[in-house]
Parts: structure tokens; sequence; C-alpha cells
């Protein structure tokens, strides 16, 4: 098997794994049973459990830097730009892969380099949120980067709760009523000319 198909087979089995055990309470054995290859071929892709953990993390915190990002550029209309931020939380939650709890219910958050990617990820995806507010409103930009965080953390939070509600409200109803949310405090700013 070509290296980057075997890597994605690994990553794919240790998703799994993760997802359902944890990092502590995932075993390098169990991975590889999950992608159905040795020890050894397991440990010439990745030396360690943590560096099998991170290289997942950073995959799937790509993966969700590339749909905020697409969001926030998917429109020039606030609300428009609200609303599609919202959704791709909701959507990378509500995905199949249980990529979310990687991300977002790790067991290895106190790591430094674990820590460092989340900070990272969070920050930057706040600061692109508060250049569009700075701009808009012409607050300074330590207050935009509060309100950065500030929906940043409402995407999250409300999304994550959706997941553990989820058979009982339509992704959409939940994606609507956070971003009406949102919406209805961010645009009380006034927009600058």
């Amino acid at each position: 098997m070509p290296r980057d198909e075997r890597r994605a087979q690994l990553l794919a089995a240790a998703l799994e794994v993760f997802a359902a055990n944890g990092y502590h309470g995932a075993a390098m054995d169990e991975i590889a049973e999950t992608a159905q290859v040795s020890k050894p071929v397991l440990y010439q892709h990745f030396p360690s459990k943590r560096d099998l953990y991170i290289a997942l993390l950073d995959s799937h915190l790509g993966t969700l830097t590339e749909l905020m990002r697409a969001a926030l550029d998917s429109t020039t209309d606030n609300r428009e730009r609200v609303n599609a931020v919202i959704r791709a939380y909701f959507d990378f939650i509500a995905a199949d892969d249980q990529a979310h709890r990687l991300v977002f219910q790790s067991d290895l958050v106190n790591d430094p380099d674990v820590a460092s990617r989340l900070e990272t990820f969070n920050r930057g995806f706040s600061e692109a949120i508060a250049e569009v507010i700075a701009s808009d409103t012409k607050l300074p930009l330590l207050e935009a980067q509060l309100l950065g965080r500030g929906l940043a953390g409402l995407a999250q939070v409300s999304a994550r709760y959706w997941l553990e509600k989820s058979s009982s409200l339509d992704i959409d109803v939940a994606a609507d009523l956070v971003a009406r949310l949102a919406w209805k405090g961010i645009s009380r700013f006034p927009k600058e000319a």
C-alpha cells in the first residue's frame, strides 16, 4: 500500500480508537488491530501514541480551519457570514467521524503541544472574526478580539450541546437559532462607513 494511503488508514483507525476510549484509554495494539496492520507497521509511521494523536489532531484542526475560513470568506454580508460560520461548526460536529471529540473533548488537553495547537486554532479563528468586526465597527482590536472569542465560543459550545440532544432538534433549526442569537447580538454594534 502506498505510504499516503497507509497513513490515512492508520489515522482512521486511530480516530476510531481515540474517539471510543480517549487518549489515555487507547492502546497502540488496539489501533494496529483496528487498522489490520502489525504494530511495527504502525510504529514505522508514528513513533508513539502521542505522535499519532497529534497528527490526527493537526489533521482535524486543519479541516476545521478550512471550514471556518471558507464560511468567513463565503460572503461580504455579515448576517450571512454569521449564519455560515455557525453552520460550519454544526456541520463539523455532526460529521460521523467523531473528529470533534479529539478537537473539543480531548483528555490530553493539558499536554503543552495539544494545548498549543488548540489555542492556535481558537486564536486564529477568533482573530479572523475580530478583523471583520473591527473593520465594520471601528472598535479597538482588543474589544473586537473579545467579541470574536465570544462568537466562536458560542458556536462551538452550542454545536456540542446540540450533538448531545440531536435526536430532539433538527440541525437546520439548531444552527439557525444560534445564528439568530449571534446576529442579534453582533448586529447591535454600529457599522462604520
